[in-house]
């Protein structure tokens, strides 16, 4: 199966006052997403919220700058499924301009908790079965 990914293009509100991309919102570009990897997958925050059978924190979060981005600029995110444990999975990003210059990374590592007790729970099998679709060697 290809990658997960989708454009963005850079506005104003995502930079500094230097006008390069603020480095909190690398964050926010990759969130977004990773929502919409969710819906796709049958688990959007709403439906999950909703159903409350299980949340999906992020308990590790990391990000790379290797290049500066300034408004306008248009970016290719692909996010990666890269491991699957027990009660967590990890997802890589990756950010590339359109020359195809990869400009950032990140990495988030997501835990299933129980929503009542806030205690960590195997991953439930319906999504386990839909991550292991996006398994990839990035």
């Amino acid at each position: 199966m290809a990658p997960f990914q989708d454009n963005y293009t850079i506005k104003l509100h995502d930079t500094d006052a230097a006008g390069i991309l603020f480095f909190a919102n690398q964050f926010r570009i990759i969130h977004d997403l990773y929502e919409s990897f969710l819906g796709e997958i049958g688990f959007g925050f709403r439906e999950c919220l909703d159903r409350r059978e299980f949340f999906i924190p992020i308990i590790h979060a990391q990000s790379d700058f290797k290049k500066p981005l300034m408004v306008g600029d248009v970016v290719t995110i692909t996010l990666n499924i890269v491991n699957i444990g027990q009660t967590s999975f990890k997802i890589t990003y990756r950010l590339v301009d359109q020359s195809g210059k990869l400009t950032g990374t990140a990495e988030t590592v997501h835990v299933t908790i129980d929503p009542a007790n806030k205690a960590k729970i195997d991953l439930p099998d319906n999504l386990r079965r839909q991550l292991d679709k996006w398994v990839t060697t990035d």
